[in-house]
Order: C-alpha cells, then structure tokens, then sequence
C-alpha cells in the first residue's frame, strides 16, 4: 500500500478553492470517497492528515476548502473573520460545499454514487449543512460541531445518515443544543445518531487543543472512541 496525495485546484463563484486528495495507489478500481471540511482555521495539516488517515482505510480523502486557496487563519481573531462571513451567508456555504462535492465526485479515483464527509469544529456544521440541503452524500459525522440550523432548510427531507459526535462539556454546544438538533434531525425524517462523551470539551479530537478557559481542549479517550464510531459508521454506509 503507498499513499499518494495530490491537490486539486476548482472554483466557486469565483473564488478559487484548493483541495487535498489523498488515496491507496495500490488498486485502480474507483473507491468510495470522505470529504474532510476543516475548522475555522482553513484547509490545515489536521485536515489533510485525517484525508490520509481515511485513505489508509481504503477510502478517497478529500480535505476541501472553504476560504480561498492558500487562505488560512493564524490566530482566533483571524479564524473567525475568515468563518463569519460563511456563517451569516449559508447559502453561499453551501453553495461552497456542493463545488467541493462536485469535484471529487469527479475524480477519475472515486465512486461518484458512495461519497461522505467529516468536518471538524466548524466543519462539523459544514458537513451537516450538506445533510441538511440534500446534498448528495450517503452519511456525514460531525466532530465537536456547531449546530444551529442554517435557516433555509426548513420543512426539507434530510436523506443523508447522521453520526454527531459530541463533547458533552462543550462551552460552544452546550447539551441543550445537542437536544434541539435532534428534533431538528426527527422533524427532518432523518436516520441519526449522536455520541455525547462525557468530560470532552470541544476540539476533544485536535492533540494541540490545550485551552480550557476558551473551552479547547484534546481528549484522547474520546478521540479514538469517535474515530472508531466513524469507522463503523462508513463499513455499514459503503458495503
């Protein structure tokens, strides 16, 4: 097995965009594909590495971007000027979301019909906005991410499967959020599943998360327990 990687360049509305694919070399025939949607610092290594991680399981891993290529946040106050704009314009988010959907269904690599995606902080909410317009992905799986609805999806079928896993002590989501997203889930008709690991913060899965006054902090009980939930959560979408 050797793992190649390569980036992918594509475009929204004229903002050019910069993805990272990374697959199994090993066979040529096409695979199932998991986009990668970053956190609110941009496309980063976190991101490219889960892509490699979920090429080693035999999948397409495609870090996408949401910003703008080689755009990227170097501190909290940078992260969230790049994310707000993508949080007050949903739309326009997913708009974004769907061109990265469009480009790796389009890789010569990839199964086209079996395509998921994780995201990661904000990317958690990128990836259940792709749930929640009906988008055509099989299953998505939410890490420590934000919930509030986007506001143009009501009253909308959500047929993609649903894994949120959740730091039950996250500052950003608290419990009551996790709540409200299930009903959401409910009313939607969607098949969904929420892990709520109890001592996790939010970035539970980031090893450099180290700030519990910002309510930021790696847990590594929860980190493989979640890793492992998604693992089983793909075998049963893909087989």
């Amino acid at each position: 097995m050797a793992i190649e990687t390569r980036t992918i360049d594509y475009q929204h509305n004229g903002v050019s965009l910069e993805g990272y694919m990374a697959f199994d070399n090993a066979g040529a025939e096409p695979r199932p594909a998991v986009m990668v949607a970053h956190a609110w610092g941009g496309r980063d290594e976190f991101a490219e590495q889960k892509a490699r991680d979920l090429a080693a399981l035999g999948y397409a891993g495609f870090a996408l971007d949401m910003y703008g290529k080689g755009v990227r946040g170097n501190s909290k106050e940078e992260n969230n000027a790049l994310m707000t704009p993508l949080l007050e314009d949903r739309p326009l988010l997913q708009g974004r979301l769907e061109a990265a959907l469009q480009t790796v269904r389009a890789q010569p690599q990839v199964d086209g019909a079996r395509v998921g995606a994780i995201g990661f902080c904000f990317g958690g909410l990128c990836v259940l906005d792709l749930a929640r317009i009906g988008a055509d992905v099989l299953g998505v799986v939410s890490y420590h991410g934000l919930f509030h609805p986007p506001g143009n999806t009501e009253g909308k079928s959500i047929k993609s499967k649903i894994l949120v896993c959740h730091g039950y002590d996250d500052p950003m989501a608290k419990p009551e959020s996790m709540v409200e997203l299930a009903n959401e889930l409910s009313a939607a008709g969607a098949d969904w599943q929420i892990n709520a690991y109890g001592g996790a913060m939010h970035s539970f899965t980031s090893p450099d998360a180290n700030d519990p006054d910002f309510g930021t902090v790696y847990h590594e009980a929860s980190d493989k327990r979640s890793w492992r939930s998604m693992q089983d959560f793909f075998s049963d979408l893909f087989n």
